[in-house]
Formats: structure tokens, C-alpha cells, sequence
């Protein structure tokens, strides 16, 4: 499993974390918003991760643009919730270089 995969899964659980009523709103409020900053830079990270192993990398697209605009409460739970669903998905498939060097 490549660290693309690994990291579209963990920032997929964060972002499903982050998308429960009230306690995620509770939570980043909490915390100044800090985990919005957190997870930006998380998302760029999985981005990057995932374009260099020819993965999907509209989770992580998805990722960033909640990440600027959660900060609005229902807006953020739908993007959440959609982020994260999202990156789950695409995590549970293989990158295209996963899948060669299988064949090869």
C-alpha cells in the first residue's frame, strides 16, 4: 500500500472526524480553527503524495477547498462529509503505479 493510499485514508477518518454534528464544529472552534490550518496542509500534502504516484487526487482537491471555506457551520458539514467520503473511496483503490508494479 503506497503512503498516497495510507494518507487519503487517514485524512479521510480526520475529515470524518471533522463532519460530525457538533462535536466537529465544537472541536475546531475549540481549538482556535487550527485543525482547518491542519488539515490544509494535510490535503497538500496527500495532493502531492498522490500526483507524484498517479493517484486520484480529487479527494485531496476536495480536502483544500473545505478546509478554506469551514468555517461557515453547515457549509463545512456538507463538505466535510463530502471530502471525506470522498477520500475514503479513492483510498480504498489502488494508484496506477500500484497496479504496474503488480503486473511487471
Amino acid at each position: 500500500m503506497s503512503s498516497a493510499r495510507i494518507m487519503r485514508l487517514v485524512t479521510g477518518g480526520f475529515e470524518a472526524f471533522l463532519a460530525i454534528p457538533f462535536i466537529g464544529g465544537m472541536f475546531i472552534m475549540a481549538q482556535g480553527y487550527a485543525p482547518l490550518v491542519f488539515m490544509f496542509i494535510l490535503h497538500i500534502i496527500t495532493y502531492i503524495l498522490s500526483k507524484n504516484n498517479n493517484g486520484p487526487t480529487v479527494g485531496s482537491i476536495l480536502g483544500i477547498v473545505t478546509s478554506l471555506i469551514a468555517w461557515i457551520p453547515i457549509v463545512g458539514f456538507i463538505m466535510h462529509t463530502v471530502s471525506a467520503i470522498t477520500l475514503l473511496i479513492t483510498g480504498a483503490m489502488a494508484d496506477k503505479e500500484d497496479s504496474k508494479s503488480k503486473t511487471d
